[in-house]
């Protein structure tokens, strides 16, 4: 009998959890289209947890509040503090549970680049979820910066959570599975806290693809000369 140190193990609990990660672009170009669009999706999709990077807050509203009434849930929260013209650029979050803590740090590195973490803990049927949802810089080249990033998030993982509780981090990574910041959370390479690793959702429950969020059918053209 063979084991896979990669894959989760025991008897499968009967009761679920849904969580949705989207990079939901603020309130550039046609937001307001778009935010019907979200809102429609999310509906069909029936999620539990909705974890917004790059979402929206104005003094009158944030969009995890519209988020979490299109979706009849009590619980919202955003946080953020990247000034647009008259909007707020951060992470939301809309729970169908009550959302007891939350605490946001930025992502700081040396060169200024752009990143930030929102922890939620929320009330969930069968405990406690520590949810993180983690925003990291975006430039091709910058993979060394992401990695300390990575670190960043990690300990304050280790600093806020109980084992005995279920964490789940998602977000915007801009990174693919086999990039080395990725790696430091999944064990396949020095890892970004110690004893801390996470089993990748899609890889062990996906539909078997490689799960691609970004679509080529635009017709994007990349320069890649330095």
């Amino acid at each position: 009998m063979s084991f896979n140190q990669y894959e989760p193990y025991g008897p499968v609990v009967e009761t679920t959890v849904r969580v949705v990660t989207w990079n939901v672009w603020g309130r550039y170009g046609d937001w307001e289209q778009r935010q019907s669009g979200i809102e429609q999706a999310l509906v069909g999709t029936a999620p539990d947890i909705v974890c917004m990077v790059e979402s929206w807050s104005t003094p009158e509203r944030t969009q995890a509040r519209a988020v979490a009434d299109a979706l009849e849930f009590e619980h919202s929260t955003f946080a953020g503090d990247w000034q647009q013209d008259d909007w707020v650029s951060g992470i939301g979050v809309s729970s169908r549970w009550p959302i007891t803590r939350q605490e946001y740090r930025p992502l700081a590195t040396e060169n200024g680049s752009l990143g930030a973490v929102l922890f939620a803990l929320i009330d969930g049927p069968r405990g406690p979820i520590q949810l993180f949802v983690a925003m990291l810089d975006f430039p091709l080249d910058g993979s060394a910066t992401r990695q300390g990033q990575v670190r960043q998030v990690a300990g304050f993982i280790t600093e806020v959570t109980r084992r005995r509780h279920a964490t789940v981090l998602c977000g915007d990574f801009n990174a693919g599975p086999d990039s080395d910041e990725i790696r430091m959370l999944t064990g396949r390479t020095g890892t970004a806290a110690p004893g801390l690793v996470f089993y990748d959702a899609w890889e062990v429950a996906g539909d078997g693809t490689a799960g691609i969020t970004w679509s080529n059918h635009y017709g994007v053209l990349v320069d890649l000369r330095y």
